[in-house]
């Protein structure tokens, strides 16, 4: 379990997308059913790419491949940072 509050966790996210992806508007209002591909307009690589810098800011390696097959075996077809922020409490 993390110490890391929710916030804490959106706003380490927002610095994280803004480095990362510096050509798309991530000044959006980010909170729990914000959606990765819809809302913010991510790709599919593009969230392997922000799964990999989020492991560089935390300095640490994070288990998004069973998270994201969990995800793909309920038939889920975009992603609300609010699971992405409970994955994150959970594992950093």
């Amino acid at each position: 379990m993390s110490n890391r509050t929710p916030e804490q966790i959106y706003h380490d996210l927002a610095e994280v997308m803004a480095a990362a992806f510096p050509n798309h508007d991530i000044s959006t209002e980010m909170g729990s059913e914000t959606r990765v591909f819809a809302d913010l307009g991510l790709t599919s690589i593009e969230l392997v790419v922000l799964g990999e810098r989020v492991e560089q800011f935390y300095g640490r390696r994070l288990p998004f491949g069973p998270f994201l097959a969990g995800l793909r075996a309920r038939g889920a077809d975009d992603l609300e940072l609010g699971e992405v922020v409970a994955f994150l409490q959970r594992h950093v």
